[in-house]
């Protein structure tokens, strides 16, 4: 399944599961990345750490290694 950190700037996509365990994962969830949620991609820093979403009407920056935690459709 894609993650989020494979989805490219412009993408609109789903969070299906959210892989991490634990603190992270309760870190994502508080962060209003649930199942569910619609996540636009909007930018990835030259380097690619961090990626910049918009989620629930927010703008929110997710580092690589989270954002792979994060299944999406």
């Amino acid at each position: 399944m894609a993650t989020l950190r494979t989805s490219k700037p412009g993408d609109t996509v789903r969070v299906a599961k959210i892989t991490g365990s634990g603190a992270v994962k309760r870190r994502i969830m508080d962060m209003g990345v649930t199942r569910g949620a619609e996540l636009t991609v909007r930018k990835i820093a030259p380097l690619g750490d961090p990626i910049e979403i918009t989620v629930r009407g927010y703008e929110l920056s997710l580092r690589r290694a989270d954002a792979e935690l994060i299944e999406v459709e």
